[in-house]
């Protein structure tokens, strides 16, 4: 049997006056209303029952269903209902109460059939809630709290400041209805020390759970005290307030009264006894209910719920602000936000959310938990906080408690089916899954600076909040079975994208991941070619063509590159001469690479007139015309990521750690463009011929636009002559390279000469019938880039 006494408190009804008998000619179904004004419902409802077991009609059938829907019997409210609607008198509400009782007994099917044969279309029917809509947003678990559960009632969990629970309790047992009472008058109205006569149970009691699990009784100082419920504390002040229903009976004689609940508080000790009382000034037992109070320490004020005269239904709620010397001030309603023409009850505030139970807003059981917006002066936005939290049966009392290590549990109350007694005792836990993700630089230190995180819900919709801890780890909670993408950002550093994070399958409790946060190697030149122009000309050579060609597909397929445009002249001509002559030869490429659809703003020109010549070859200096030549040219360089006011993001192909060290985009772009050169030599030479000078000018300007990379010069000779002579020869070979490397202003320390003679042909002679061909492919010095060892990542920035 389910009731509504949980909820809301007791009232105990005392009648006094003479003694005398029930009036024999009063119809059993008169007698029985009158006790259902006297709410003795369980009396009632016997009485309803034996009348229609005598005579069973509409009236007497309906008035036993809604006796039972008062008594939270929802199986009996079915069962009563579908007998009413069996009536040729039943109408539409009727329907919508069979229907909303089959709702709350998961039985609509059956219920719909029942109706259908009636030619009832249920869909028809208004004032049923769709309980489809009425799913929770959150994904959470109900489990029977440890150790606080009996056969009885058990709801209202609160705790003490040392992380003691305290909770209401009726687990004494069932009194036999034949057992004595306390006879008050001869219409059998009982107000019985020993049980309630509303749920013939034990009166409630608090009950303290301490943190070793042992379960004590809590004794209440408040004369006459029978149902002692509502325990809540301000801990700062060391009080509990709690409900009370007390007897009374010195009133005068004839007098018939009402006894309603009240609320006390008391001062309480370590060992959870309370020590005096003091009734709240806006008690009134005689006319009116206070009870189900809840201290709200932080804002000074006492919810509670009451029925005293101004209110909006049954039961509203209210508060009163109180100080620290417990001077209280007049009750406030809190409005038609909250209450309604139902019952509201069981008040909670933590934080900007506001709780609490009703029957008047649309719910999916007799009871169900809200939620509302809070701040000092308004509450709104009310909405239900959906299955599983409520339930089709009565759901209340939702509370968030701090345990003494400061660990919040969230409790409710609930007679769902399943449980263990007629009310019992509920904690929530989030089914989320734990999110942690380590943010890191190239080095593996945690980054724990600034940076953005955004952490996406696709299934729902919505960003899940994340929070960073000191040590820069990356925390949230995930919703079950969804799929979640993130992303990392920082200024200065590339983007990290996740799209994999799903909880779909997963059986864990934490989802782990790291992420590196990588520089942009801004401004980095990643390759380097030279065109060449004839004598007092600035269109594009044949010759130049196919390194243009080159620049023109990769800058298509690589945006984040962009081209710088170095022009230069030979020292013939004045320098204004030469100065308009080196810039018509840097817009000469730009205009060449619109045929590739390259943006002009993604070539950058430079023009220097005859200000960087490579050579000698000054003002007045006779010089041959292939020194000459060298000057006339347009260094083309490739620089990656040239913007730094831009955040760019990672290139396709590439992962973030793929620019801890930058070699790896560099030889990238090194291979799907052309390799440095390898020099060729004459039979038994070292002379480097003169085709290989614009080769080595091109090695010369990307060692200078890459001051991070050194440059590996290997000799090696063909198989014909002696070990000894090939050895020096090849050594001669990689020293004329470097030499000439060397008038271009490239340091020795970046250069590292190997010299191999004879051992690593291209084509080994000695097993081969080589032709003069092969011999040449082997007599050469051969050119390989590299990163200077001690230079990392932050180098390349400064």
């Amino acid at each position: 049997m389910r009731k509504t006494v949980a909820i809301f408190g007791i009232v105990a009804t005392v009648i006094l006056g003479a003694a005398g008998q029930v009036v024999a000619q009063k119809s059993a179904v008169r007698y029985a209303d009158q006790q259902m004004d006297l709410r003795n419902y369980k009396h009632a409802l016997d009485i309803y029952e034996k009348a229609f077991d005598k005579k069973p009609v509409y009236e007497t059938a309906k008035k036993i269903a809604e006796t039972q829907d008062i008594l939270r019997d929802y199986d009996g409210s079915y069962n009563w209902w579908e007998t009413t609607v069996s009536y040729e008198e039943a109408d539409k509400s009727d329907y919508a109460h069979y229907l909303r009782s089959a709702q709350l007994n998961d039985r609509w099917e059956e219920a719909v059939q029942v109706l259908s044969e009636k030619g009832v279309n249920a869909d028809s029917v208004p004032g049923v809630p769709d309980l489809l809509t009425l799913k929770s947003k959150r994904k959470v678990k109900l489990e029977p709290a440890e150790g606080l559960n009996s056969v009885g009632s058990d709801f209202v969990v609160s705790k003490d400041s040392s992380g003691n629970s305290y909770f209401v309790s009726d687990r004494g047992g069932v009194y036999s209805r034949d057992m004595p009472g306390l006879r008050i008058d001869g219409r059998n109205q009982y107000f019985s020390e020993e049980k309630s006569d509303f749920t013939d149970r034990e009166y409630f009691k608090i009950y303290r759970q301490d943190t070793s699990g042992m379960i004590t009784e809590v004794i209440s100082n408040v004369p006459n005290t029978y149902n002692f419920s509502d325990p809540t504390f301000d801990k700062r002040q060391g009080v509990m307030f709690y409900s009370v229903t007390r007897g009374i009976k010195k009133v005068k004689k004839h007098d018939r009264i009402t006894v309603q609940p009240e609320i006390y508080y008391s001062k309480l000790n370590e060992a959870g006894e309370l020590e005096g009382f003091t009734p709240v000034p806006f008690n009134d037992s005689i006319s009116y209910a206070v009870m189900n109070p809840f201290a709200d320490e932080e804002a000074g004020r006492l919810y509670f719920t009451s029925d005293m005269p101004g209110g909006m239904g049954g039961t509203d709620l209210y508060y009163v602000s109180y100080d620290q010397s417990m001077s209280f001030g007049m009750p406030v309603n809190l409005g038609p936000e909250i209450n309604t023409s139902g019952n509201e009850s069981h008040a909670f505030r933590k934080g900007d959310k506001f709780y609490f139970s009703s029957t008047g807003h649309s719910g999916v059981g007799g009871m169900d938990v809200f939620q509302a917006d809070y701040s000092a002066t308004h509450f709104g936005n009310v909405q239900n906080m959906g299955i599983p939290v409520n339930s089709t049966g009565d759901d209340f009392a939702y509370r968030i408690t701090e345990d003494g290590s400061g660990k919040n549990e969230t409790y409710l109350s609930s007679n769902r089916k399943g449980g263990m007694g007629l009310d019992d005792i509920y904690m929530i836990q989030d089914v989320y899954r734990q999110f942690i993700a380590r943010v890191i630089d190239c080095e593996g230190i945690p980054i724990t600076d600034a940076y953005m995180a955004t952490l996406r819900d696709h299934a729902n919709n919505g960003n899940v909040t994340t929070n960073r801890t000191a040590r820069g780890s990356l925390h949230a909670e995930l919703e079950p079975d969804s799929d979640f993408g993130i992303t990392i950002s920082k200024p200065g550093y590339f983007s990290i994208a996740d799209e994999t994070i799903t909880t779909k399958g997963f059986e864990g409790d934490t989802l782990r991941r790291v992420y590196k946060l990588v520089a942009i190697p801004y401004q980095l030149p990643v390759y380097v070619d030279i065109v060449y122009y004839d004598l007092d000309k600035y269109q594009i050579r044949e010759d130049a063509k196919p390194a243009l060609d080159k620049l023109g597909e990769i800058m298509n397929k690589y945006p984040f590159l962009d081209l710088i445009v170095a022009s230069y002249t030979d020292s013939r001509a004045s320098d204004a001469y030469n100065i308009t002559l080196s810039n018509n030869r840097a817009q000469a490429v730009t205009d060449y690479m619109a045929q590739y659809n390259i943006a002009p703003g993604r070539v950058r020109l430079e023009w220097f007139g005859e200000q960087g010549l490579v050579n000698d070859c000054g003002d007045g200096v006779p010089c041959p015309e292939l020194d000459h030549q060298l000057n006339r040219r347009s260094e083309l360089i490739l620089e990656a990521f040239p913007d730094r006011d831009v955040q760019y993001e990672i290139p396709e192909s590439y992962r973030a750690e793929d620019f801890c060290d930058t070699e790896a985009l560099f030889e990238k772009i090194q291979n799907e463009l052309a390799a440095l050169p390898t020099i060729y030599f004459d039979f038994g030479k070292s002379m480097l011929r003169s085709v290989y000078r614009k080769e080595l000018e091109r090695t010369a300007v990307m060692l200078k636009r890459l001051p991070n990379l050194m440059l590996t010069i290997e000799g090696h000779t063909d198989q014909r002559g002696t070990e000894d002579f090939n050895q020096r020869l090849s050594e001669r070979r990689a020293a004329v390279v470097k030499e000439y490397l060397n008038q271009r202003g490239i340091e020795n320390n970046r250069m590292e000469e190997i010299w191999f003679g004879k051992s690593r042909p291209i084509h080994d002679c000695k097993d081969l019938d080589c032709t003069e061909a092969m011999h040449q492919l082997n007599r050469r010095t051969e050119l390989r880039l590299g990163r200077k060892p001690y230079t990392s990542i932050g180098d390349q920035q400064q």
